[in-house]
């Protein structure tokens, strides 16, 4: 488990153990969310990155026609 410090800034440095893990590079963006005590640091994928990871997902589910637009 990786410890960080947060700075006279409030500000913290992400152990590069977790930056290698998640591919973080410079000037990347992180949702922030404080959920049951803890911090937890999402990062911000441009939609037209996530093209293609739902591939063979069923779509075959039934819907009202109120539902579709």
């Amino acid at each position: 488990m990786e410890q960080a410090t947060v700075s006279s800034k409030f500000q913290i440095v992400i152990p590069s153990d977790v930056r290698k893990l998640m591919s973080v590079k410079p000037g990347q963006q992180f949702w922030v969310f404080f959920e049951r005590g803890t911090i937890r640091l999402i990062p911000k994928i441009d939609i037209r990155e996530l093209q293609g990871t739902l591939k063979g997902i069923d779509t075959s589910i039934e819907r009202d026609e109120e539902d579709r637009i």
